[in-house]
């Protein structure tokens, strides 16, 4: 039985905490968890029988979350403490360890539910049409639906041990999606490498959760924030590192990033959800949540900061020299992550700053990859873009939708990404000191690169000559039920930006839960229009240059490169280092645990075994069953003895 009470605590962490009889929808903020949970239990088990409705039950569903979202977004603005946390049931009752199955609707929570149902919805329905085709459609919904209830949980828990049974949930669900067609074992060895190294991260996380219980005696959100500042520093930065081991996997990070780009082995309406909904965004969630904890050191912050701006830029060089249109999409998500990740790591307004990039980035890298997968529909599954060109006189509004997310993403005004991925960039030039140059160039330098190698990637699909292979002859544009969600996506492509940062809008809304804006011009190594000035025109070089390098297309197959292509090409050896540090030592060790167990424990208790049984057998020769044979080992026996008597009193055995 639901527990109908309510907490509405103030923005103050030392403020008091008041109760209040749940009224209105807002005590039935659990069902925005429970609705797709249901949907996705429904289609896993009733089998083949749901397989003609099966997929629109996934798309209602996660519809009917978007309004329940949408309806309590309203009803919280009109709450002057904008929280809401609202406990369900006792969940863990050990000792002194008391967690709470809660949830927590604050204005972190309400803009993430809305981005994962709202563009998750599109995405829901997009599949629709292109999944059409495949036998295991029902079940596919099936496993969408569990993610999205699996990161509802995540975002909506309120305490780090609901957080984390979302965060489990989000890794068997995008095992079971990456994965998918575990026919191809492309598909399954990519499912399985996401998996083993979200459990790196996740390792990291779990034991962030112990030490938190073992420091304060709790996981409840306020109640650890509200502890940070009884904390040593040393405490402080080794759980923010744990925390940040934890982000690091679920968000495609160095040094857990190698994961994500080989998760477009799935299908790709997977890769859009992972890539702009859930998961690889869980990781800056946790970063934004904990603020507390990360803004009380700041070398942990510089840390974060550096792991970001890192990041980023091997996400943009990576992202140039690959050719499969889908991985060039997942380079670029670790790179604007990268950027979220800058911009939680800066701390202060900038905190709102990563949040509103990647509500902006939701909307123009669903639309990409969703166009990415048009593209695909309408040429034979081709991925690889050296063999694409000409597309836009054939897939006009894929053309449209994927131009405006290109526009938006390399940072273009007035489109959404100049609004939120440029005020990052000025954020880092107001650090102090050398770091304020050093991590403000690495922005400036992505945001050139970026432009670079998102335009060739748009030049190549849509413009240029053709060079498409014999199989394909006539390309078309994808069915209404593909193209509707793409429009609605270019829409917000377009738009976002500049609405959420009208009025400093999402930047007051986030302000309760994650702040008040610190820094500003007067901290700047440069002025602020020097900066905006700056991006636009690396910008622009980045584009041009793209443009003029490939606006006639482009060889077909691999061409001899020079150094930095050829380690970018092969991911700037980082799998190579993950294989000669982690992989082959792994392997040793397991080759020599299995040498050790059949030589050593099974040899031991196969030899001890071996001896008795060879003894016994022995033995067994001289059961005869004759009594002159009894009787003549008895007296030779008894020789035995006496011989040996006489022999000591002789002294000869003294």
């Amino acid at each position: 039985m639901v527990e109908k009470i309510l907490t509405f605590a103030q923005a103050e962490p030392a403020g008091t905490v008041a109760f209040a009889t749940a009224d209105g929808l807002l005590g039935s903020v659990w069902l925005l968890v429970a609705i797709p949970l249901v949907s996705a239990a429904i289609l896993l088990l009733l089998g083949k029988r749901a397989d003609r409705w099966g997929h629109w039950l996934g798309v209602a569903a996660i519809g009917a979350a978007f309004v329940l979202g949408l309806t309590y977004f309203f009803q919280l603005r009109g709450l002057e403490n904008k929280q809401v946390e609202q406990s369900l049931w006792q969940f863990i009752t050990v000792g002194d360890l008391k967690v709470d199955f809660g949830l927590l609707f604050d204005p972190l929570a309400a803009v993430f539910v809305l981005l994962i149902t709202g563009v998750g919805f599109l995405i829901h329905l997009y599949a629709v049409e292109y999944m059409a085709h495949d036998e295991g459609r029902r079940r596919f919904f099936g496993y969408f639906n569990l993610f999205v209830a699996a990161m509802l949980l995540l975002v909506l828990g309120n305490n780090y041990v609901m957080l984390y049974f979302g965060w489990e949930g989000v890794g068997l669900a995008s095992y079971l999606l990456i994965s998918f067609w575990y026919g191809r074992p492309s598909a399954a060895t990519a499912g399985k490498k996401a998996f083993l190294m979200n459990r790196v991260g996740d390792a990291g996380l779990a034991i962030g959760i112990f030490v938190m219980f073992a420091m304060l005696g709790t996981t409840q959100y306020d109640e650890v924030f509200n502890g940070v500042g009884a904390l040593s520093g040393t405490t402080v930065l080794v759980l923010g590192l744990l925390l940040l081991l934890g982000a690091a996997g679920k968000s495609g990070q160095f040094p857990l990033q190698a994961w994500l780009p080989d998760a477009m082995e799935g299908p790709t309406p997977v890769s859009a959800l992972i890539h702009a909904a859930t998961m690889v965004t869980a990781g800056v969630y946790l970063i934004a949540r904990s603020n507390p904890i990360f803004s009380a050191d700041h070398t942990l912050q510089l840390v974060v900061v550096s792991v970001g701006a890192l990041t980023l830029l091997m996400g943009c060089v990576i992202g140039a020299a690959k050719d499969d249109i889908k991985r060039v999409l997942a380079w670029s998500t670790v790179s604007q992550i990268g950027y979220m990740f800058l911009g939680v790591g800066l701390g202060g307004g900038a905190y709102a700053l990563a949040i509103i990039h990647l509500l902006a980035h939701g909307f123009f890298k669903a639309n990409m990859f969703l166009g990415a997968g048009s593209v695909m529909h309408g040429m034979n599954d081709q991925v690889d873009i050296r063999r694409f060109g000409g597309l836009s006189k054939y897939m006009k509004v894929t053309w449209l939708t994927f131009m405006m997310g290109w526009l938006a993403i390399i940072g273009i005004p007035p489109l959404s990404g100049y609004f939120s991925k440029e005020p990052i960039i000025g954020a880092a030039f107001e650090r102090e000191g050398w770091t304020a140059w050093l991590f403000g160039g690495a922005a400036l330098l992505g945001a050139g690169l970026t432009a670079f190698y998102m335009t060739r990637l748009f030049v190549l699909t849509f413009h240029g000559p053709k060079r498409w292979t014999e199989d394909i002859e006539h390309p078309h544009e994808s069915p209404k039920l593909m193209t509707v969600p793409l429009i609605l996506l270019a829409a917000g492509s377009v738009l976002a930006g500049g609405l959420m940062t009208w009025n400093d809008g999402v930047v007051s809304w986030l302000t309760p839960v994650l702040g008040e804006e610190a820094g500003g011009e007067a901290h700047a190594v440069l002025p602020h229009a020097v900066i905006t000035i700056l991006s636009i025109l690396v910008t622009v070089l980045g584009a041009g240059l793209a443009w003029f390098l490939f606006r006639n297309g482009t060889a077909t197959e691999p061409q001899p490169a020079g150094v930095l292509v050829t380690a970018a090409r092969r991911n700037l050896y980082t799998d190579a280092v993950n294989e000669a540090v982690f992989e082959k030592p792994g392997i040793f060790l397991t080759r020599a645990l299995v040498f050790l167990d059949n030589r050593g424990v099974d040899g031991l208790v196969n030899g001890l075994a071996a001896a008795v049984g060879g003894g016994s057998g022995r033995l067994r020769r001289l059961q005869t069953g004759f009594v002159r044979s009894y009787a003549t080992s008895i007296l030779t026996g008894a020789l035995l003895v006496v011989a040996a008597f006489l022999a000591v009193q002789a002294g000869w055995l003294a």
